[in-house]
């Protein structure tokens, strides 16, 4: 049985990058998958810097340079680069309301035989990712 698989998708104009990507997790039926990398632009991208409670808002035309993480039923983690058209970049991570300006091509890694959460972890204070087999007990 094939453990892991390749899943290449593209967004359209208008898209919410984040929550196109929490779509695709679902409709291919799986429940862990990475963001292998990403490429296209943006009209509108939503960061959240390092230590930063809210993300910052960047309009115009931007390029993506990278875009990776983790995907889970419970949720996104992500993070990204982007250029603005004066070369500039910034990154951090994604939050929604990343709207696709022309396109987004992203290669998904789907691991069907894991199953992905996000739980609360003592140590960070966060909701981490938590990594189990798909036939494990929850």
């Amino acid at each position: 049985m094939q453990t892991s698989f390749l899943h290449p998708l593209r967004l359209s104009p208008g898209d919410d990058l984040r929550v196109a990507l929490q779509h695709a997790l679902r409709d291919v039926g799986v429940q862990a998958a990475f963001v292998v990398q990403g490429m296209g632009s943006l009209s509108v991208a939503q960061l959240r810097y390092a230590g930063a409670q809210e993300a910052t808002a960047l309009h115009g035309d931007l390029e993506i340079l990278t875009l990776a993480g983790s995907l889970s039923p419970d949720g996104a983690h992500l993070h990204m680069s982007v250029a603005n058209a004066r070369g500039e970049v910034f990154g951090g991570h994604v939050a929604p309301g990343c709207m696709v300006r022309t396109t987004a091509e992203i290669v998904l890694a789907l691991l069907p035989e894991h199953r992905f959460s996000r739980e609360i972890d003592p140590r960070t204070g966060f909701a981490e990712l938590v990594i189990r087999h798909a036939n494990d007990g929850a």
